[in-house]
């Protein structure tokens, strides 16, 4: 699943390519996602302007000329291509999940512009659009999440105060998007790696200096993960022709059975589940 610096690095695709452009056609192939796209979807975006194009956790949220705002969450498998007209489109894909190519299959959703499109491909069909019509709706919608890693809220004070007492694994309070919203799997793991916190630790146990080693770790991950363009897990580029390379700075995922990479840690790093997850870390200097 794309986690927040792939969604920020579609935001900031999408932001070069349709700023001040207005949607000319729509087309609604499927309706049948998450949720269901609504009737009215076609009416709602043609002829609008794209104003801004913003992002929160892992939502990207596009602000239309009418006012209403058009979220989209990409879930498991979703991606969004480009494609120009009259033109061969060899690399289309603006994330960095499945295929580089727009596939023949589970196209959902077709965005038209003057001298493109935005296609909008799902085969597990977890992601969704939906229509926000105002600001109350709009902040009712993200009440329940958490502050993002960037968010002045989100402080090593924050962290120790929503630990505390709790029985739950640190690694599954940093997936909790109502704790702090944006983190996933990958990302997780390489946070509490650079803390040397290990993941199945109960919240209860951590300690203020370790919450502030979070607080820190997981703005340098992350930011250092948008530098870098994201991770491309599989050999995919985007659609810049540029691939994620922050898989190339993994600590921990998908290293099992490999020494650990600190230089005074004898450690091998191990794969375990929690909550279902794979979770790597190594036992030796994490604790």
């Amino acid at each position: 699943m794309p986690e927040l610096p792939e969604v920020e690095i579609v935001r900031h695709s999408l932001n070069k390519k349709i700023i001040q452009k207005t949607i000319k056609k729509v087309i609604v192939r499927n309706r049948n996602l998450r949720t269901k796209i609504p009737l009215n979807f076609k009416k709602i975006l043609e002829n609008q302007k794209i104003l801004n194009v913003g992002r929160f956790s892992k939502y990207l949220i596009i602000f239309l000329s009418g006012r209403n705002k058009l979220l989209i969450h990409l879930g498991m498998s979703g991606t969004i291509h480009l494609l120009e007209h009259h033109k061969k489109n060899l690399i289309t894909n603006m994330s960095f999940y499945n295929s580089p190519k727009l596939p023949d299959k589970h196209n959902h959703v077709e965005i038209f512009f003057d001298k493109f499109k935005l296609v909008y491909n799902d085969p597990r069909r977890f992601g969704f659009f939906e229509i926000i019509k105002d600001q109350d709706q709009f902040e009712k919608r993200f009440k329940k999440l958490g502050p993002e890693p960037f968010d002045s809220n989100f402080d090593p004070n924050y962290i120790y105060n929503n630990l505390k007492n709790k029985k739950k694994s640190v690694k599954n309070f940093l997936l909790d998007q109502n704790f702090i919203s944006g983190i996933g799997n990958i990302y997780a793991s390489e946070i509490l790696y650079l803390s040397r916190i290990n993941p199945f630790k109960e919240a209860r146990f951590i300690n203020k200096v370790e919450c502030k080693k979070i607080f820190e770790k997981t703005k340098l991950v992350l930011l250092n993960a948008i530098k870098k363009g994201g991770s491309s897990i599989r050999d995919f580029k985007n659609i810049s022709g540029s691939k994620g390379s922050f898989q190339k700075n993994f600590k921990v995922y998908q290293r099992e059975g490999l020494k650990c990479k600190r230089v005074d840690c004898k450690g091998i790093i191990q794969k375990k589940n929690i909550s279902n997850r794979s979770t790597f870390f190594c036992g030796f200097c994490q604790k």
